[in-house]
């Protein structure tokens, strides 16, 4: 079965999985395309010999598109998605799921009230070969139970539109994440402390920033989110357990020994580093589809709660204040589903 699907947004990030479904992902096909900017949804569609669209509830409602993906700007994604369940199509959101809590708690309940998962939110950390070694040592328990886990988040720069609230908002969002899969826990409550600002930096910006963590089990974690760190892009994360340690692998990469200096290559940004898991979050995400199962990567549920503690964060920073993260209590609707239950597609 060819799964046919439909783009909501072809910018840089839309663009880029158009491309990855029709050159690395077997079995899709993108049908449609539709995008604010009319000229760059011709374009785009051109490349594929899809259709364009007026708007996403027209793309949506389209025979030719069996699954949507949702790749527009950000206050925008509840709209396209709360339509795509309405019309009982999967659909996969990019974050955020949604800008507000309000939004995610929308999306939730519709798609309680229809009865069976649709959605998958764009988290591609879940699908990194190292951080599923990673999480495959802390559930066999070879570590103990985790207690602290250290954790870092680089990026050589970042654009003079970046503002401090985006630290968490689009960079802290994707440990939030992936740290809640790798310890099967709940984050409680954010602090945020802020050390001296790097003088490579925009006057409006603070940066460094150090997150701390809470969960429900008591794990404390620390995040520094340091986006002018100069030297390239650099995800580090170390779980300490009662038994032993387990850290993330650095990229494999060669050594180099010349003029009286052993190097080794550092990546510069994110597209490089996780190439290889958007690649596997799109394969699972169209296996899942052709085979007719509801999706097992991250769910609504893992949106509201990105969002909602994305959000703590700023106010933490804001406030200078430890701010509790305020959700509501998990509905068994959105137990037991991660991307580790199924075993990853090969190709």
């Amino acid at each position: 079965m060819t799964v046919r699907v439909g783009v909501v947004g072809t910018g840089w990030i839309g663009r880029e999985h158009i491309r990855r479904l029709t050159d690395t992902v077997t079995g899709a096909e993108v049908t449609a395309v539709t995008d604010i900017d009319a000229a760059r949804a011709e374009d785009a569609a051109a490349d594929v010999g899809a259709r364009v669209f007026a708007d996403g509830p027209a793309l949506i409602a389209a025979d030719d598109v069996d699954a949507v993906l949702v790749t527009s700007w950000g206050p925008t994604h509840a709209e396209h998605v709360l339509g795509a369940i309405a019309a009982g199509k999967p659909v996969f959101c990019e974050k955020p799921l949604a800008t507000t809590t309000q939004d995610c708690l929308r999306i939730v309940e519709a798609e309680m009230a229809h009865g069976r998962r649709l959605v998958q939110v764009g988290f591609m950390r879940r699908y990194d070969a190292g951080y599923r070694q990673l999480k495959h040592v802390i559930d066999s328990g070879r570590i103990g139970e985790a207690l602290v886990v250290h954790c870092a988040h680089r990026n050589p720069t970042v654009p003079e539109s970046y503002v401090s609230d985006m630290a968490a908002l689009d960079t802290a969002v994707h440990e939030i994440d992936v740290l809640r899969w790798l310890l099967d826990d709940e984050i409680v409550s954010a602090q945020v402390v802020t050390p001296r600002s790097t003088s490579r930096r925009f006057a409006h910006l603070t940066d460094p920033q150090i997150m701390l963590y809470e969960t429900a089990k008591g794990v404390r974690i620390d995040l520094e989110v340091f986006v002018n760190c100069q030297y390239g892009y650099d995800i580090q994360c170390e779980v300490v357990g009662e038994e032993g340690l387990v850290r993330l692998p650095d990229p494999a990469a060669v050594g180099v020994r010349t003029a009286g200096q052993h190097s080794t290559a550092l990546l510069t940004d994110w597209v490089g580093r996780f190439a290889d898991a958007f690649d596997t979050e799109f394969r699972e995400w169209i296996a899942g589809i052709a085979a007719g199962d509801a999706p097992t990567g991250p769910s609504t549920w893992d949106g509201y709660a990105a969002t909602v503690i994305s959000n703590a964060t700023v106010e933490a920073r804001r406030s200078g204040g430890i701010v509790g993260a305020g959700m509501k209590p998990r509905p068994a609707f959105y137990a037991g589903t991660t991307p580790s239950s199924r075993r990853p597609v090969e190709g």
